[in-house]
């Protein structure tokens, strides 16, 4: 009969602690990564990880901690957008890749029915993920409301609808990015500058419309001649663009609030007979990679860095996580910018 060799046994914290000189609780705070250890001890207690070949049992710390090293990433959209719509799908591998660096399983969640609400809401308050980043920009939408409520760190992307007061959000500076795409149109001596906009129920849309306003200095009937709703996807851009050539016929410029409703108002420019640039120029918004360098022509626009936002969000969910003092606030990253040949 054959003796199968014994299995060495699994280094625990313990020997790491023992190996490393420390007690077993600084040990702990190193792997856990508490601000609150010596350079010498985190030092010490990395070299005894790697010469035991120590890795930590996840099941038996999740019973201690209750942390489940899990991240929920919450679209509250309807399916068709969030499929459609590059930018959703730069924003998930944006999450994925921010929480994967710091050894975070992202668990994505679709939300849209009340039915989705309500399997969100147990899903969030049974303890399965630590914390979540929450994508939840339409008015009347209850999942923010859910979410104040729930006994786990929230960071927002944007603004959600609904009192800011103790919420955690990252968001783009909208308002500056279209006041900065307007004027850049002005700055090529366009003179009748229409736009064409997002949804009415998401306050980025709202800020670009107010950007545009503020830096054409338009009125209430100005507004209504000269936008025109492109319902954030492709072929609301253009209809909203065929839309406002027929209101404002002599229009030589148009401010559009994404990139995707750009090209699709490239495409009824097209189809009108306009040139661009030379007849009408053309920013959009986002710079988003599979968009604004492959329309033709290529596309001006205002960048909004989605890996950037989300790298914020994560690493201001990373903080509460750990317990650091964190105050709750509205931070506002820039936006810039680029210039193609739309322009």
């Amino acid at each position: 009969m054959s003796v199968q060799p014994q299995r060495a046994a699994r280094p625990t914290l313990e020997d790491v602690a023992e190996r490393a000189g420390v007690s077993r609780a600084t040990a702990s705070r190193v792997l856990n990564s508490s601000p609150r250890v010596s350079p010498e001890a985190h030092e010490a207690v990395t070299a005894a990880v790697l010469e035991l070949g120590y890795t930590p049992n996840h099941a038996a710390r999740s019973l201690v901690t209750r942390r489940t090293d899990a991240v929920a990433v919450v679209f509250s959209e309807p399916e068709p957008k969030i499929f459609d719509d590059p930018h959703f799908g730069q924003l998930i591998r944006a999450a994925a890749r921010a929480l994967s660096s710091a050894d975070v399983q992202m668990v994505l969640m679709l939300v849209h029915s009340p039915d989705d609400q309500a399997r969100a809401e147990r899903f969030l308050a049974g303890g399965h993920v630590d914390g979540a980043l929450l994508f939840a920009p339409h008015k009347g939408d209850q999942l923010p409301s859910i979410a104040r409520k729930l006994p786990l760190p929230v960071v927002y992307a944007g603004r959600p609808w609904g009192p800011l007061r103790g919420l955690h959000l990252v968001d783009n500076d909208n308002i500056g990015g279209s006041v900065l795409a307007t004027e850049h149109l002005m700055s090529l001596g366009r003179k009748r500058i229409v736009s064409v906009t997002g949804t009415v129920d998401e306050f980025s849309s709202i800020d670009r419309v107010e950007g545009w306003r503020t830096a054409v200095g338009a009125d209430e009937a100005m507004t209504e001649l000269m936008t025109e709703s492109g319902n954030f996807n492709r072929d609301g851009g253009k209809l909203a663009m065929a839309a406002l050539l027929k209101r404002v016929p002599d229009l030589d410029a148009v401010f559009v609030a994404s990139d995707l409703m750009a090209a699709g108002a490239l495409d009824a420019l097209r189809e009108a007979g306009r040139r661009v640039p030379e007849d009408v120029a053309v920013v959009g918004f986002d710079d988003h990679p599979l968009i604004a360098p492959h329309t033709e022509p290529p596309l001006t626009t205002i960048k909004q860095d989605a890996n950037e936002q989300v790298a914020h969000m994560v690493a201001h969910l990373l903080r509460l996580l750990r317990d650091e003092p964190v105050r709750a606030r509205r931070e506002v990253l820039p936006t810039i910018l680029v210039r193609r040949q739309s322009t």
